[in-house]
């Protein structure tokens, strides 16, 4: 008896999930394997995908679209937490995982599926992610990892696939690995894993060069209640059309791009390259807005939240007990996060250029250095010798 009856595979469509299917069959005694392939807003056509799977073996293929919902709960409370990893990656291929741990765990319980399968190498993220975010949902749902476990290379997976029956069409294929989906593009491997290496321009697809960018700035206005993202110039949009928009808007003028070498879960450095236009325009609008509505305590101790926050769910523990606690913090924050950011779009920056609210607490009277001064500077003094009480004493006791 195998490891499982009825399993059901996360599927791209690759060569790794592809060959997952007669693999789990032949190696494992699965008898029948149902996959699972998550329209994320990645722009591929994934009927192909689902007749594919069928093709190589699979009893069911399911393709469901979850677009709306990984913006809506995924991205845009990430976004009102500004979660950036390493102080730089928006987190747009993390975001995904949870989600389809999800939907993993719903549609084994729809189809009575004793265990679920994904095909991660032994190196990566997701693998960590996949797993804990299945564990935290279905603890006793078996998790199955062929590709972690079989030790073939690209050449040998395919190999062992036609031996099935399985066909790879011949072309040129890509030195990267690529992941996307509407928040952005990830993209490693090939030539990028030397970090001296500049990647080419062959590798972005959601950003222009600099070269070709428009050569007259653009200004967009990006409304927020309560630290969601709203509206772009005015127009009220629903979420997933907002960071499609600005996704358009933002990549014409080539911002967006990321190159970092970042420190994995797994405690090895990658180099690795992103694209998230939207994403981090959002970000950087929304910690503007918070700028202008938050008191000044709030907003500092809110950063070391995002740190946790942005680590949190690189490290895949979306589902754990302290990021529900952080949630409730920064949701805590943003009831007063309302207003609109204005933003200089030119040449590969994105420049905050204004910023406006209802609920600011930006007081005119207070700041201002003109006549119509209301601060009471005469009460400084008092307060300097208050506040520098502890350092003058520290100074006598110790010279």
């Amino acid at each position: 008896m195998g490891l499982a009856d009825k399993v059901v595979l996360a599927y791209s469509g690759g060569v790794d999930t592809t060959v997952c299917i007669p693999y789990l069959k032949e190696e494992y005694g699965v008898k029948e394997v149902i996959t699972l392939a998550a329209d994320l807003g990645q722009g591929d056509e994934l009927e192909p995908i689902r007749q594919k799977a069928l093709t190589c073996g699979a009893a069911e293929s399911v393709v469901t679209d979850v677009t709306a919902s990984f913006i809506a709960d995924y991205a845009f409370p990430a976004i009102q937490a500004n979660a950036l990893y390493e102080n730089r990656y928006p987190l747009s291929t993390a975001l995904a995982r949870p989600l389809i741990a999800k939907l993993l765990v719903e549609t084994a319980a729809q189809y009575g599926a004793d265990a679920v399968a994904h095909g991660c190498t032994g190196k990566g993220n997701d693998q960590v992610r996949f797993d804990v975010a299945i564990a935290a949902l279905n603890p006793d749902l078996k998790v199955l990892a062929p590709a972690r476990e079989w030790g073939m290379s690209r050449e040998e997976a395919m190999a062992y696939g036609e031996k099935f029956g399985l066909t790879f069409p011949v072309k040129k294929t890509s030195p990267y690995s690529i992941d996307r989906n509407l928040l952005g593009r990830s993209i490693e491997a090939g030539p990028l894993e030397d970090p001296w290496n500049e990647p080419t321009e062959e590798v972005f697809v959601m950003t222009r060069a600099i070269a070709d960018t428009p050569d007259e700035p653009e200004y967009v206005e990006i409304g927020f209640e309560q630290g969601l993202p709203v509206s772009l110039n005015g127009d009220a949009l629903a979420p997933v059309a907002l960071v499609s928009a600005l996704n358009d808007i933002v990549g014409r003028h080539g911002v967006g791009r990321i190159d970092m070498v970042e420190n994995r879960l797994v405690g090895i450095k990658s180099r690795e390259i992103y694209e998230a236009p939207a994403l981090l325009v959002l970000i950087a609008a929304h910690r503007d807005i918070e700028s202008l509505t938050l008191t000044g305590d709030v907003t500092q101790y809110k950063r070391g939240i995002e740190q946790s926050y942005a680590q949190l769910i690189y490290n895949g523990l979306w589902y754990s007990p302290l990021k529900s606690a952080l949630d409730a913090f920064i949701a805590q924050t943003q009831t007063r996060v309302s207003g609109t950011v204005k933003i200089k779009l030119f040449k590969g920056n994105a420049i905050i250029a204004g910023r406006k609210s209802d609920n600011t607490l930006y007081t005119d009277e207070l700041s201002t250095y003109g006549e119509d001064d209301k601060f009471d500077h005469k009460a400084a003094e008092g307060f300097i010798y208050v506040w520098g009480l502890p350092t003058r004493v520290w100074a006598q006791k110790t010279r």
